[in-house]
């Protein structure tokens, strides 16, 4: 089984980088900020995070105690305008809620009726209004922390850097000595939303100039100019904050997470860890490294380590799953995927989605062949994540095809909701493919022509359609579906590969065919399957030579069944029929079934 490694390296090692304004702005006390590695990042890449305009309300809150409120009277036209403007809202009629909510905020100077019309905007989209609002809000209630919060955010994301200083300048003059080093850092993670990264660096710069006999203060300018890349600042900064306190996690953290030479990092938190070996977070970095530079033993074993004092530790658990895929124990990466989930059920967390750990498990069951279980586990795939969840019912309906009942498969395509022509386009191909699968050509033929009576132009359904043509010997229908898909996406090197790759292997129009493969590797000059088609198609043309050269090229790119056919065919003629054997049972291991395997060693008549 083919898994690929999803665990991403150190790629945020600190929550005070994160890049990205969220709604809403960090409300956690500055005095508590923590070392914090991203427990996502052992998880592949973190969710989108929500940006100042996602689709989302501010939660409701009561005012504030030293929030005064006007002493306005509710008339009948104030609440004709609010009931309007808010079921204006319901329609989706933003432009029309926000106008009268932002009236009547200007009308009785209410910070609540200010705050929900700058919300209307956001889950509108609309920054400017809501920097409006929010200014307005900000006006009539001066003391908000929350409105001033908002207001920096917006006013960041819109660059207007001039008009953030003051702010920023007034909040670390009066920011406790207990909490500085926390407000530091927030206003950092403010920053990073501005689009002149250059700009907001500089405005950073001069506002910790009083500051710099503070760690988090060196802190936030190595995160920033990390951020800005530049490098050699950011170490400067880092070393800056390890040398005011060497027993910080977050401060050796960071200087591991911005110097160039990864192989300096893990030397330096391997040192931290001799150290204090009860440092966690540095622990948590330091296995996220070993992952990065594929030392997976050492990474296992600084996982496990996390376990002993945690065993439900997510992060841990789901890290040695990942980590026993890649090294194909798949019974050690059932037990931790399983106890990952396990624990997961026992503290629910938002921002993790289980779908990864569940289509590995149900992986691992098809691996051993116990269809039941693997269906168990799709079905346990959220319908609320579209697209996994599409891509787990296709699954499914492979696996009840395999297991013999295709009527039931293709029903459960066929009824399946949809979003689109891409989610329709892909149902088809997978239909298409299960019947192909199990040797129902023709009947995958009707399907995808069916498709291409709905959707003509789509390429995808082009492709398949070709190939599958290719495959029942229908080349006049391949090469004018191919060529059709060259002249909606003349940019599609996997069209003009397979038109070359069919014309040589069948030995014609050889001039033709390496034209067209010449042109797929100009659009995709590494992928080692054109560079196999046109070591084929040099081969074909007699240039032995050549041929080899690019077929072991591709071969090293990528030990695929069908390129060590085609080495070992050319090697054969060469002359090196021990190698070319080697390849050919190589190329048995990796796919026993292989049509293309069996036909030439067929042709030319050689037993293994």
């Amino acid at each position: 089984m083919k898994t690929a490694l999803l665990i991403v390296p150190l790629s945020v090692m600190l929550s005070a980088c994160a890049g990205g304004v969220r709604l809403a702005m960090p409300q956690a006390s500055p005095q508590t900020a923590q070392p914090a590695v991203s427990a996502q990042a052992a998880e592949g890449p973190p969710p989108v995070r929500n940006t100042a305009l996602r689709r989302a309300r501010l939660k409701p809150q009561p005012p504030a105690a030293d929030q005064a409120l006007p002493a306005a009277a509710l008339s009948k036209e104030i609440l004709f305008q609010y009931m309007s403007a808010e079921l204006a809202d319901q329609r989706g009629d933003w432009k029309t809620a926000y106008v009268n909510m932002l009236i009547i905020a200007q009308k009785t100077r209410d910070p609540r009726v200010a705050r929900r019309a700058a919300e209307i905007a956001v889950n509108a989209k609309q920054s400017g209004e809501a920097l409006a609002a929010i200014r307005l809000w900000r006006e009539v209630a001066p003391e908000s922390d929350e409105a001033a919060q908002y207001f920096l955010g917006f006013v960041v994301l819109s660059d207007n850097l001039a008009e953030a200083r003051p702010l920023l300048q007034q909040r670390l003059k009066e920011a406790r000595p207990q909490v500085l080093g926390g407000t530091i850092l927030q206003m950092q993670r403010a920053l990073a939303s501005a689009r002149n990264k250059s700009a907001a660096f500089s405005l950073l710069d001069e506002l910790l100039v009083p500051y710099k006999d503070i760690l988090e203060a060196h802190l936030a300018l190595a995160q920033a100019a990390y951020a800005l890349g530049n490098s050699t600042r950011a170490t400067a900064e880092a070393r800056a904050a390890v040398a005011i306190n060497p027993t910080s996690e977050l401060a050796v953290l960071t200087l591991g997470q911005v110097l160039p030479d990864r192989r300096e990092s893990t030397a330096l938190l391997a040192a931290f860890l001799a150290k204090n070996p009860k440092a966690r977070e540095v622990r948590l970095g330091h296995a996220r490294l070993l992952v990065e530079q594929k030392r997976y033993e050492e990474a296992r074993r600084e996982f496990k380590i996390l376990l002993v004092e945690q065993p439900n530790d997510l992060t841990a658990l789901y890290a040695l799953g990942l980590l026993g895929t890649q090294s194909n124990d798949m019974k050690e990466a059932e037990t931790y995927l399983t106890a990952y989930l396990k624990a997961l059920a026992g503290q629910p967390d938002d921002e993790r989605d289980t779908t990864q750990a569940l289509l590995i498990l149900s992986q691992i069951a098809e691996q051993r062949n116990d269809t039941q279980a693997a269906l168990k586990w799709l079905d346990q795939i959220d319908a609320g994540t579209p697209q996994a969840y599409l891509g787990a019912q296709i699954k499914r309906a492979q696996l009840i095809a395999k297991s013999g009942n295709v009527p039931a498969a293709r029903k459960l395509l066929q009824e399946l909701s949809t979003n689109g022509e891409d989610d329709q386009v892909q149902l088809l191909v997978a239909e298409a493919q299960i019947l192909r699968s199990l040797d129902q050509a023709e009947t995958a033929m009707t399907v995808l022509e069916s498709g291409l009576q709905r959707f003509p132009n789509n390429v995808d359904l082009l492709y398949d359609y070709a190939m599958l043509a290719e495959k029942l010997n229908k080349l006049d229908i391949m090469e004018t579906s191919l060529r059709k898909m060259i002249a909606i996406a003349p940019n599609n090197h996997n069209a003009y590969n397979a038109l070359g790759y069919s014309l040589a292997e069948r030995n014609i129009r050889l001039p033709e065919a390496f034209t067209l493969i010449e042109k797929a590797l100009q659009l995709a000059p590494d992928d080692p399957f054109i560079i196999d088609s046109m070591g084929w198609v040099q081969f074909r043309l007699g240039r032995l030579a050549e041929a080899e050269a690019l077929l072991r090229r591709a071969y090293a790119l990528r030990p695929d069944a069908e390129i060590a056919v085609h080495l070992g065919e050319v090697l054969w003629v060469r002359g090196q029929q021990d190698d070319a054997k080697k390849l050919w049972r190589d190329a048995i291991v990796k796919d026993p079934k292989s049509d293309i395997l069996k036909s030439t060693l067929a042709r030319l008549q050689v037993q293994l």
